[in-house]
């Protein structure tokens, strides 16, 4: 393990973080990790533990690590858009070379629904989007 440890290291939880502020600098010469607060990462909401007062310190490194997350999760979600073109285009190669009249059987409604959603919402939003003035 590296000796430059961070001051704070961030355990993601569902819907949010638990926030641990690290010493190495005791006795002991052991890792201890003191849990300081938990962030709800939809809303940005900081609880202290406890009686805990967060430091100027501890404030600044979630509000960097937010930042970077929020980020990060805005590049995996349009990234996700990308994986699901191609997942989009090699079913339909599926469909045209690999499937069985039972497996179309099995999937063919839910694809057409599910493709049907997905378009209607795309038509709406780029009609909405071409009835606003520029600027």
């Amino acid at each position: 393990m590296s000796g430059d440890l961070p001051g704070h290291y961030f355990r993601i939880r569902e819907n949010g973080v638990a926030v641990f502020r690290v010493d190495a600098e005791n006795r002991q010469r052991r890792i201890e990790m003191e849990q300081i607060a938990v962030v709800n990462l939809r809303n940005g909401e900081v609880k202290p533990q406890g009686n805990r007062v967060l430091t100027d310190e501890d404030t600044a490194a979630i509000a960097d690590w937010l930042a970077e997350r929020q980020e990060m999760m805005a590049r995996r979600e349009v990234d996700d858009l990308y994986r699901t073109i191609d997942h989009l285009n090699l079913t339909a190669q599926w469909v045209q070379s690999r499937a069985t009249p039972e497996q179309l059987d099995a999937v063919t409604d839910r694809l057409l629904m599910a493709m049907h959603d997905l378009r209607s919402v795309l038509v709406r939003k780029m009609a909405e989007g071409l009835g606003k003035p520029e600027g």
